[in-house]
């Protein structure tokens, strides 16, 4: 059942719900509907791995384990288990740093680079029919939002 299903039910009594909740349970439910329908259409790994990859790529130089994990937004020992995961399907490799070999970068493997190219159009379709209908500045007010959000969180 999609989101607006669910609020138009009968299921559920939203009329007491101060905005700041309800926004809250909307990311949350809409969160776990998102990864859902990523896994199911990624296949190959999920939704999560996916999206450590694109962080990894999306970082100027490859991240330690600690760097990735702020990115991510999540703890370490989560992160971990998400790399351990690809690094077993040859997605990415730990390698020392050149400066201070205690530390392990995370590098993408050419496998992982052509899952990625083969998957763009299936990504950039989703991504499309997601935001359609949604304007620029509707983006840019809903991501400033949740920055202040997030600011908060950390004070």
């Amino acid at each position: 059942m999609k989101i607006k299903e669910v609020i138009q039910s009968d299921l559920v009594d939203f009329s007491n719900i101060p905005p700041s909740y309800y926004l809250l349970g909307l990311l949350s439910a809409f969160e776990n509907r998102f990864q859902a329908m990523a896994d199911k259409e990624i296949g190959e790994i999920s939704w999560k791995q996916f999206f450590a990859i694109v962080c990894i790529n999306m970082c100027k130089e490859p991240p330690t384990l600690n760097e990735l994990s702020e990115v991510l937004g999540s703890s370490h020992q989560n992160v971990k288990q998400i790399l351990l995961k690809l690094e077993k399907k040859g997605f990415i490799v730990f390698e020392p740093d050149k400066k201070d070999k205690r530390k392990q970068r995370i590098m993408l493997t050419e496998q992982c680079r052509k899952f990625c190219e083969e998957n763009e159009e299936m990504s950039r379709a989703i991504m499309g029919n997601m935001f359609a209908g949604v304007t620029e500045k509707e983006l840019n007010t809903t991501i400033q939002t949740i920055m202040k959000i997030e600011n908060n969180i950390k004070e």
